[in-house]
This record gives C-alpha cells, sequence and structure tokens, in this order.
C-alpha cells in the first residue's frame, strides 16, 4: 500500500492565485476563488481552496490566472477532481496545451529551488 509520500514524488509549492473550475458537461457548475483560491501547485495538479469542492471523479476546466504588473495571463488545464474534503479540492491535471506547461514549469522553477529536479520530473525520472 501506497504512503502520502510515495504517491507524491513531483515537487509541490505554495502557490496562491486566482481560479476558476468548471465541471465538464452540459449545466457545468463553476466554483470561483479570487487571489487565494489555490494552496499548492506541481506539474501533476493544484489543491483549490473552496467551501463547495466537487466531488472525487469530476472531471473540470481549470483556468488559472496570472497577474503581473503588465500582463493578465489565463491558463486553461484540463483535470480531474481525486480528492474533495472541507477545505477544497486536489486536482489531477490531464491535458494542457504547450504554452500553459511552459508557464506551469517557469511557476515551479521559480518556486521550488530546484530546477534540476523539476526538469527531472519533465523527463519522466522525477
Amino acid at each position: 500500500m501506497e504512503t502520502t509520500e510515495e504517491r507524491r514524488r513531483n515537487i509541490r509549492v505554495a502557490f496562491r492565485t486566482s481560479v476558476s473550475v468548471t465541471e465538464t458537461g452540459e449545466g457545468g457548475r463553476t466554483v470561483t476563488a479570487d487571489n487565494e483560491g489555490t494552496r499548492d501547485i506541481s506539474l501533476k495538479g493544484l489543491y483549490v481552496l473552496t467551501s463547495e469542492p466537487f466531488p472525487a471523479g469530476t472531471e473540470c476546466q481549470v483556468n488559472l490566472r496570472l497577474t503581473g504588473d503588465s500582463s493578465d495571463l489565463h491558463l486553461n488545464i484540463l483535470g480531474t477532481v481525486v480528492r474533495a474534503d472541507k477545505t477544497g479540492m486536489a486536482i489531477q491535471f490531464r491535458s494542457m496545451d504547450v504554452d500553459a506547461l511552459i508557464h506551469l514549469k517557469n511557476i515551479l522553477y521559480y518556486n521550488s529551488g530546484d530546477p534540476e529536479r523539476i526538469d527531472a520530473e519533465l523527463a519522466g525520472n522525477g
């Protein structure tokens, strides 16, 4: 049986930003959290802080909003809720475009302090 530590092979970094998560499919509801909407992020997923999490197994569209002094960037990523609790939901990434992957990699490079490990994870050796 895998422990939580064994399942978490990817570097997670504390990362706070605005996010909206929409259930895929007809009539899907949306959960939006501004500024402090995320708790952490990795190459494989993120944790969204919300009092209204979707149930595990829910497929969703994640929209991360990255803002700076002169930019407003949105990363769109397909994911699946893998865990929900009273503080939010853990979403595993399933699909993203190359631009979103590059921005996600840069977020992790900047916040992890271990770019070599991020590169190893991208290469499948992490």
